[in-house]
C-alpha cells in the first residue's frame, strides 16, 4: 500500500479538513505523525496508521508502528483503537490470531485496546489492521517533525530498512529462496522484526531538547528526511557513508532490487538534536543498547544533500506514492 502523491494530497484532501476549533493546536498536516487536540488543562496526542503490507503478526506490527508516532510527540502510548478486515467469514482463526498478537503488543507497551470494529470484506485479498493511538502529554510539549534548527545534528537509530526486509523473510519465503537467501538469511531478516520499536529511545531523547523526530515508515529514509527538511523549511546535508545498512538488510536489497534509502523502516528513528547535546544523546542511547549514527547536519537551504561516493546529491522532490514494499508485492501478486 502506498499514499498519493504530495500533489493529489494538496488538491484532494487538505483542503478538506481544514479547522476552526481553536482546541486543536495541530491538525492533519502532511508529514506530522500526531495531531494535538487541548482537552482540559492537557494535550490529546493521536495517530491513526493502516498496515496491509505484511501477513505474519500483523495485529503485533500494527500496534507497534501507530504507537511509534505517539512517541515521536514525547508522549507515552496509553489507548488504541483496532480497526480489523480480513477477506473472508471463515477466517475466524486468522481474527483471533491478530487480535492475540495486538493484545501481546498492547501488553510489551503497557497501552490498553479500548474498542474499534472487526468484520470481513470480500474485497480485500489480505487482512487489513488500522490502528489508531491516543495519548495525553503530561504537561509536556509535544515535539514535531517541524522542528529542526539550522546547525543541529540528524541521528538515525539502528539502520534502515528494517521493517520491510522481516516482512519479505517472512511473507516472501519462498520468493526469497528463489532469489538465492538462505535460511539463515531469512532468520536473521526476521528477527529484525524485534526492533520495529522506537519507543524507548523516542522517549529517553525527547527529554533531551532534541528539536523534532520522525519515525521511518513508507518512503524510507530518504522520504523522512526530505520530510523534516520540508517542514523545517530547511536544508540538510547528509553522509551516506554513516548510514547504518545491516549487511542483511544489503543481500535483501540486492536480491529483491529495492532501495534500503526507500524501504519501510519502522524501528528507525530519524532525530535532529542541537550539538551541545550530541554526548548526552550517546550516553542515553547507549544506556538503551540502541546503535545510532550521526549522519549530518541541518544546514540553509532545501531538501537533502547528500554526499555520496564523492558525489554531492541535491534530493529536493517528495515522493510520498513511491514504496519499496508495495512494488514488491505487486511484483509478486500470487502471494497476496
Amino acid at each position: 500500500m502506498s499514499k498519493f502523491s504530495l500533489d493529489v494530497l494538496n488538491r484532494c484532501v487538505y483542503p478538506y479538513v481544514r479547522v476552526r476549533d481553536p482546541d486543536i493546536l495541530l491538525g492533519s498536516a502532511f508529514g506530522e505523525d500526531v495531531a494535538l487536540t487541548r482537552v482540559g488543562g492537557d494535550v490529546l496526542v493521536s495517530h491513526v496508521d493502516p498496515i496491509v503490507g505484511a501477513i505474519e503478526h500483523i495485529g503485533w506490527l500494527a500496534v507497534h508502528v501507530a504507537c511509534n508516532d505517539i512517541a515521536t510527540s514525547g508522549a507515552r502510548p496509553r489507548w488504541l483503537l483496532l480497526l480489523v478486515l480480513v477477506p473472508r467469514m471463515e477466517d475466524v482463526e486468522l481474527v483471533e490470531q491478530i487480535m492475540q498478537d495486538a493484545n501481546r503488543a498492547a501488553q510489551e507497551l503497557d497501552a490498553s485496546i479500548i474498542g474499534g470494529h472487526t468484520g470481513f470484506s470480500s474485497g480485500l485479498s489480505r487482512p487489513l489492521v488500522a490502528v489508531t493511538a491516543l495519548a495525553t502529554a503530561g504537561g509536556c510539549q509535544p515535539i514535531r517533525s517541524a522542528g529542526a534548527q539550522i546547525s543541529d545534528h540528524v541521528l538515525v537509530t539502528k539502520g534502515v530498512g528494517l521493517e520491510g526486509t522481516a516482512i519479505l523473510a517472512q511473507d516472501f519465503v519462498e520468493v526469497a529462496e528463489k532469489l538465492g537467501l538462505s535460511a539463515q538469511d531469512l532468520t536473521e531478516a526476521q528477527r529484525l522484526m524485534s526492533k520495529v520499536s522506537v519507543i524507548p529511545e523516542a522517549l529517553a531523547l525527547s527529554k533531551l531538547g532534541v528539536t523534532s523526530m520522525h519515525d521511518v515508515t513508507r518512503g524510507g529514509l530518504l522520504e523522512t528526511l526530505l520530510e523534516v527538511a520540508h517542514l523545517s523549511e530547511t536544508g540538510m546535508e547528509v553522509d551516506f557513508s554513516r548510514i547504518l545498512i545491516p549487511q542483511v538488510v544489503a543481500r535483501f536489497a540486492a536480491a529483491f532490487d529495492f532501495d534500503p534509502l526507500r524501504m519501510i523502516s519502522s524501528g528507525t528513528l530519524v532525530a535532529t538534536i542541537p550539538g551541545e547535546k550530541l554526548k548526552d544523546a550517546a550516553r542515553v542511547l547507549g544506556e538503551l543498547g540502541v546503535p545510532f549514527a550521526d549522519i549530518g547536519q541541518i544546514v540553509q537551504g532545501d531538501g537533502v544533500y547528500m554526499l555520496r561516493e564523492g558525489e554531492k546529491i541535491h534530493h529536493r522532490e517528495i515522493r510520498c506514492e513511491q514504496d519499496e514494499l508495495a512494488r514488491i508485492w505487486a511484483r509478486y501478486p500470487r502471494l497476496s
